[in-house]
């Protein structure tokens, strides 16, 4: 169990790291906070139009932060690049209290990219990367927390100010826990009306038809064809109560905020780790196969499809990490892996980190064929000209650094944008040799009926009929 400190202790540390100032360095504070919930505490971090962000792996990891103390956005080919060298410099940056903290409570730089490092349509402004150094940073693993705060001194911040403001947002946070849980307790979901819903059927159709040829004529090995459905609501929803559920709908996914400002949210709970760098080994997984829970006789792993979509993207994997120096190894036979309504073919792999960087590996790992194709390149262009809006960060890499190396990046995957009462959310299916078109279509209409169910939104099932097959 962590030692609680007094406040002269406190004030001593950030004395302490002030005196290690060189220049204009960033202080950082931290303090042990036993019991609060990270995810119930987000928004008494900061004002509810300032950055926010969510990492939620309880019982594991659970991480939310607020403000901005340094950040970075931008677009370019050089954008993994610039976001490593950003992270490393921020957090090369920091002057921290000298004081032995556990893991979860390392400082971190926050990422999330867009699929594609630049966007081609006009009006859409998502930058590349967006990379921030938070302000606040509460984290908990087991009963365990910690509060950070982070100030740039060349504001003109002195110790004891430092300490104060931490020391007081702490006892903020015990006192509101008591109500929050017990508010809690009693809320139930409410069903929010959805008064406008587009129509994606078509536009899938018409563009995986095109992507069958591809795949069929084996100019492509694997296409990825997303859809996206625009809601409009009758009031917007709150993200923080959807990913608190799914703590117990999808307890093996990582829930995920990344909120600009507070009518610009993406969330979602993501089961595709792009990378882990955790003690000098990496792990990622292959993620690719689906099918409902209802599938009870377990046809992923009979089904040729999809045993061997799932094959390519492990091949892939291994190639890129051989490519980057290292030995992977991995299971044989994939295994099913439950993610609350939906079942897929899992494969992990695991190899020794040689030096790389995490953001560098991850250029080279992203976009995996689960959600682009093969050969990357000509999938790449493919679905810029195929798929009719903006992926944004649908399927893009999302997480953090922190200053001892360890990394966490998720495919942004099962996830949502919300602007105001406006909804978008996105699903796909892969294309390979033999896929047919009315099971695709399945496939998407059922990922974007579990959105529906977890996003408590009413669910009305498409009409999967001749007229749409044959458009």
């Amino acid at each position: 169990m962590q030692a609680a400190l007094c406040f002269t202790e406190l004030l001593e540390l950030a004395a302490n790291a002030e005196r290690q100032l060189k220049g204009d360095g960033v202080l950082s504070l931290a303090l042990p906070v036993e019991g609060l919930d990270p995810l119930l505490h987000l928004p008494q971090l900061g004002d509810e139009n300032c950055f926010k962000f969510l990492w939620d792996r309880a019982p594991g990891l659970s991480l939310a932060a607020s403000g901005r103390t340094n950040h970075l956005e931008l677009s370019g080919p050089r954008r993994f690049q610039l976001a490593q060298r950003f992270a490393d410099l921020s957090l090369s940056r920091l002057v921290c209290a000298p004081q032995s903290v556990p893991p979860q409570a390392r400082p971190r730089v926050l990422l999330a990219f867009s699929f594609f490092d630049a966007a081609l349509q006009n009006g859409e402004n998502l930058p590349g990367i967006q990379a921030v150094l938070p302000r606040w940073q509460l984290s908990r693993q087991g009963h365990e927390g910690w509060l950070r705060l982070q100030v740039n001194a060349g504001n003109g911040t002195i110790a004891r100010q430092l300490a104060e403001e931490l020391w007081l947002k702490a006892e903020s946070l015990v006192a509101f826990s008591k109500i929050a849980k017990t508010t809690r307790k009693h809320e139930k979901p409410s069903i929010i009306n959805v008064i406008q819903s587009s129509s994606w059927q078509e536009s899938y159709i018409k563009a995986a038809k095109r992507g069958l040829e591809l795949v069929n004529q084996h100019e492509l090995h694997k296409l990825v064809i997303a859809v996206r459905q625009n809601l409009l609501l009758e009031q917007p929803l709150k993200p923080l109560d959807l990913l608190y559920r799914l703590r117990k709908e999808q307890s093996g996914s990582c829930r995920f905020l990344w909120q600009v400002h507070k009518a610009d949210a993406f969330f979602g709970a993501s089961p595709e780790r792009l990378l882990v760098f955790r003690q000098g080994q990496l792990l990622s997984d292959a993620l690719a196969g689906t099918a409902s829970v209802d599938d009870v006789e377990n046809q992923l792993l009979k089904s040729d499809k999809d045993r061997h979509e799932h094959e390519l993207v492990v091949e892939e994997i291994i190639k890129v990490l051989c490519q980057q120096g290292m030995c992977p190894s991995h299971p044989n036979r994939p295994r099913l892996a439950r993610h609350g309504h939906l079942i897929h073919l899992h494969t992990p792999i695991i190899a020794k980190i040689n030096g790389q960087s995490p953001l560098l590996l991850a250029e080279a790992l992203h976009p995996t064929p689960a959600v682009a194709g093969l050969p990357r390149r000509e999938a790449m262009a493919w679905l810029r000209s195929l798929e009719e809006f903006e992926r944004g960060h649908y399927a893009a890499p999302i997480g953090w650094i922190d200053n001892s190396g360890d990394a966490e990046l998720r495919v942004a995957i099962r996830s949502a944008r919300q602007q105001n009462c406006h909804l978008e959310i996105t699903a796909g299916a892969g294309l390979v040799c033999g896929s047919i078109l009315e099971k695709e279509l399945q496939e998407v209409n059922l990922k974007l009926g579990v959105m529906h169910k977890q996003l408590n939104l009413p669910i009305k099932k498409s009409q999967l009929t001749s007229n749409f097959l044959t458009a």
